[in-house]
């Protein structure tokens, strides 16, 4: 969420900011609400004041003249009340008009449709070259009994999957080499809720423009979280935080659920697009200072990069344009990796800053050193996705029997072995 006063300041940007992200907001409405509240809220006010006044006056006069004075308190109510009732109308309204409006992007942000306009700036590692015909992950899986999609779809519909035995092994493998690369940087690590309140998807951006992406527990009002990012950003709403404690780095391992509404035929071969999927994500809670974000953006994304430079998987960084962020993101930079059956650079990491948009709907903030209270800046970043981590790794590590290379970094995590599969 932005700071009204901020739109009506930068009216023109926020409008251009919307249009290259592809939102439609109606500004103009925006600010007209709120001049009618404001003006509510003021007639409001000067009626309580009066209420209170006449109010402190009733016990300091001669019972003879107490009588009008209850009478005129008993006047002012009604008015009031229908104030009152107006002022939350227009409230509501406006609350979910600014819900609507997005983060202008930073202004080194290219300016595109979609992600085919996103710009590469790195490439890291050699692509695989294979004196062999490849098989895909899929042909591996069944080849070695690792994955077996038609139970998973047995058990829980399209887009599911279940792994088994080395395959099992090497995704927990990923995930605690994960959190052990993590752990040395000093994040810390959290184990967080998948069901969550409305609020806390709403405070992130993903309600409540995402809803139809997310699983949605109606009786109980909760919702199956995409990402740990959702209650690990909500974990310090509502609070105001010691200015000398920031940045708070976390990590948090979690299962993750998507609906994947839109995706109809997309991606359907596979492990690539499913409905319930591992993640590690890193977030980070900081001072509202560009520089500082400016950094431990860049160090999100070291982070990562250098989990894939471990695993020895060749990937491109992009640097994603304004048609491709999100309604909170400023600015966002995607990992691809190389998945050769694809014979393409694929997402498999996204780093985000969101500046104060989801301090400012969680209600984050802090104290400075000048006892002012400002709104946090927040960012995030997987750290690894499964199992969309595993296609690039057994596609890239494989053998000609099948058997998949385990590089040294990971090895410790699977008693040390250098091959899995078939031999």
């Amino acid at each position: 969420m932005l700071d009204i006063k901020f739109i009506r300041e930068n009216k023109g940007l926020v409008e251009k900011a919307a249009k290259d992200k592809h939102f439609k907001v109606d500004l103009d409405s925006i600010l007209s609400l709120d001049d009618e509240l404001k003006s509510l809220q003021s007639q409001l006010e000067e009626l309580q004041s009066r209420r209170n006044a006449v109010s402190k006056k009733i016990p300091k006069v001669p019972p003879e003249e107490q009588e009008s004075l209850k009478a005129e308190v008993a006047e002012l109510k009604p008015r009031m009340d229908e104030l009152g009732g107006q002022v939350k109308v227009l409230q509501d309204q406006f609350n979910e008009k600014m819900l609507a409006v997005p983060a202008p992007a930073r202004a080194d942000v290219p300016v595109g449709k979609d992600d085919a306009e996103n710009v590469q700036v790195k490439t890291w590692g050699t692509l695989p070259s294979f004196d062999f015909k490849i098989r895909d992950h899929v042909e591996l899986g069944q080849l070695n009994d690792w994955i077996d999609i038609p139970r998973g779809v047995k058990l829980a519909g399209s887009r599911s999957y279940v792994l088994k035995g080395d395959a099992a092994r090497l995704e927990s493998a990923l995930l605690k080499f994960t959190l052990d690369h993590l752990y040395n940087k000093g994040y810390q690590q959290l184990s967080v809720p998948v069901l969550v309140k409305e609020d806390c998807m709403v405070g992130t951006g993903y309600f409540p423009n995402g809803r139809d992406q997310a699983y949605y527990i109606e009786r109980d009002e909760l919702a199956l979280v995409g990402t740990a990012e959702v209650p690990v950003a909500s974990y310090h709403s509502d609070e105001m935080l010691k200015e000398q404690d920031l940045p708070i780095r976390y990590m948090a391992q979690s299962s993750c659920f998507r609906r994947e509404a839109g995706t109809y035929g997309k991606d359907t071969h596979g492990l690539y697009r499913v409905h319930q999927f591992q993640k590690v994500e890193q977030v980070i809670i900081a001072k509202a200072d560009e520089a500082d974000s400016e950094a431990l953006h860049n160090e999100l994304l070291n982070n990562s990069e250098q989990i894939m430079q471990a695993l020895e998987l060749p990937y491109q960084v992009v640097y994603v344009c304004t048609g491709d962020l999100g309604q909170g993101q400023v600015r966002k930079h995607d990992i691809e990796t190389w998945m050769p059956s694809r014979n393409a650079y694929s997402e498999t990491h996204s780093c985000s800053t969101f500046h104060d948009f989801q301090a400012r709907r969680l209600k984050i903030r802090y104290k400075d050193s000048n006892k002012k209270k400002n709104f946090c800046y927040t960012l995030n970043n997987t750290a690894i996705a499964t199992p969309r981590v595993l296609i690039p790794f057994i596609e890239v590590h494989q053998q000609a029997d099948g058997s998949i290379f385990i590089p040294e970094a990971l090895r410790p995590y699977l008693n040390g072995q250098e091959f899995i599969g078939k031999k």
